[in-house]
C-alpha cells in the first residue's frame, strides 16, 4: 500500500514571515516582535499581516476583531508546539510534555475551545482552582496550578496578549506548611530492613538488581530504566550515572550483593528493538525499555508494575508504598552516616538556588560515598551480637 505524501503549505508571492519554534509565523517590526497565525496556515498569516502592517510600521495598535484575539485552544497549540520542539532539542522530557498536554485538556474542558484568553479573569481561575481541586491531594493540586499558571504565563511572554492576565489571590499553589501538614498525616513511605530483606528474597532477575540498585545507591525507576553498561564499573565496586530527572552526575559505591546481582543481569542480556536502546542494562522481555512513554502520552512504568506483584506476594501493598520508597529509605537511613552532602551527591538532589558551597565544591571524597553506603548496608544486613562467654558474664 503506497504511503500518502504529506504535502507543505503554499506560501503566498512575497512572503516574508518567518517561522517561530511557538508554532506561529512571526516579523520584527519597530524593533518588536508580532505574531500573525500558525505554521499551518501561512495564507492567513500573510493576510493579516498585510492588515497591520501599516499600522504597525507607523507605531500604531491595530485595531482588532473578535476573530484576531487569541483562543485558548490558538494558546494551546502554540505552547505545545513549543515545548514538543523543546522534547527534539532533549531540553524537555517526553513525560512532561505529556503532562501539559493534559493540562490544556483539563483548561479546555473547563473554559471551552473558544474562550477569549485575556478576556479570563480571577473568578474564572477560581472556578479553574476549583476544580483542579476535585478528588486529589495538595501535591497534585499545586503541580496543575503551576503548569496552568506557566501556560498562560507564555501567552504574555510571547506577546500573544496585549497584557498579563491577572490570576487573583485565590490561583495559587497551596502554602507550604499545609503540603507538610497533608503529608506528616499519612504514613511513612519507606521500607525497614526486614522488609526489603523480604523485597530481596522474593524477586527474581531483573527486579532484584533494580531493588539492590534502589536502596544501594537510591535508584528510582527511571535511573533503573536508563542505567547503561558504560556507566558500571563492576571490578571497581562503582557506578556513575547522572539523576533522569535532574540530570546531575551522581557516583555511588555498589555493594558486593549488587555487583553480583547486576552480574548475572549482564549475563543474560535480552535483545533491544531498536538500536537507540542498545547498552541498555534492563530490557524488557518484548526488547523496549522498562519506564516510558506511548505515542498517545501514556505512561507505563513496567518496574512499579512488577515490584506491586511483589508488594502483594509479601501483603506489603496499599501503604502508599512502591518502588521509589526505596529511595525515601536510603535518604532516611543514609542521613544517619551524619554526613548530608554525601548523601545529597549520590541522591543527585539540585542544591538550593542560594546554597553557595555547592557552587565552589567540585567533588565529594570516595571515603565520604563509601562511608554512607556502608552505614545503610549495616543497617540492612546487621551483624549478629556476639554472646558473651561465661567468663566474660562472670
Amino acid at each position: 500500500m503506497p504511503s500518502k505524501k504529506t504535502t507543505e503549505p503554499q506560501l503566498p508571492k512575497g512572503f516574508s514571515l518567518y517561522p517561530r519554534a511557538n508554532g506561529q509565523y512571526a516579523k520584527k517590526i519597530r524593533g518588536k516582535l508580532h505574531y500573525f497565525g500558525v505554521l499551518s496556515n501561512p495564507e492567513a498569516a500573510w493576510s493579516k499581516y498585510l492588515d497591520e502592517r501599516d499600522d504597525l510600521q507607523a507605531g500604531r495598535t491595530p485595531k482588532r476583531t473578535d476573530d484576531d484575539r487569541l483562543t485558548l485552544v490558538d494558546l494551546c497549540d502554540y505552547f505545545l508546539a513549543n515545548k514538543e520542539s523543546r522534547v527534539k532539542s532533549g531540553e524537555l522530557s517526553n513525560v512532561m510534555f505529556h503532562g501539559y498536554k493534559r493540562i490544556c485538556l483539563k483548561l479546555l474542558a473547563v473554559f471551552g475551545k473558544q474562550q477569549i484568553v485575556e478576556e479570563l479573569r480571577p473568578a474564572d481561575f477560581e472556578r479553574l482552582r476549583s476544580r483542579f481541586a476535585k478528588g486529589v491531594g495538595l501535591v497534585t493540586l499545586a503541580n496543575r496550578v503551576q503548569h496552568a499558571r506557566v501556560i498562560f504565563n507564555f501567552a504574555s511572554s510571547e506577546d500573544l496578549i496585549d497584557r498579563p492576565l491577572k490570576f487573583g489571590e485565590s490561583f495559587k499553589k497551596p502554602k507550604a506548611r499545609l503540603l507538610r501538614a497533608e503529608r506528616q498525616s499519612k504514613p511513612e513511605r519507606m521500607f525497614e530492613a526486614s522488609e526489603i530483606r523480604d523485597l530481596l528474597a522474593t524477586a527474581k532477575q531483573p527486579l532484584k538488581a533494580m531493588v539492590l540498585l534502589g536502596i544501594n545507591c537510591g535508584f528510582g525507576q527511571m535511573d533503573c530504566s536508563r542505567l547503561r553498561l558504560k556507566s558500571l564499573d563492576l571490578d571497581g565496586g562503582w557506578v556513575s550515572h547522572p539523576r533522569s530527572k535532574t540530570a546531575i552526575q551522581r557516583r555511588c559505591p555498589l555493594w558486593p550483593e549488587t555487583v553480583e546481582s547486576l552480574r548475572e543481569v549482564i549475563a543474560k542480556p535480552r535483545a533491544p528493538h531498536s538500536d537507540n536502546l542498545a547498552g541498555l542494562i534492563f530490557i524488557t522481555k518484548k526488547g523496549s525499555e522498562f519506564v516510558r512513554v506511548t505515542a498517545k502520552g501514556t505512561n507505563i512504568d513496567g518496574i512499579a508494575q512488577e515490584f506491586g506483584k511483589i508488594l502483594r506476594k509479601l501483603e506489603l501493598a496499599g501503604s502508599r508504598r512502591g518502588f521509589y520508597s526505596l529511595r525515601h529509605s536510603f535518604e532516611t537511613i543514609g542521613g544517619g552516616s551524619k554526613d548530608q552532602v554525601a548523601v545529597d551527591s549520590i541522591m543527585g538532589h539540585a542544591p538550593p538556588a542560594n546554597d553557595m558551597s555547592s557552587v565552589y565544591r567540585e567533588r565529594v571524597e570516595d571515603t565520604r560515598l563509601l562511608a554512607v553506603t556502608n552505614h545503610i548496608h549495616a543497617w540492612l544486613w546487621p551483624k549478629p551480637v556476639k554472646k558473651a562467654s561465661k567468663k566474660q558474664a562472670s
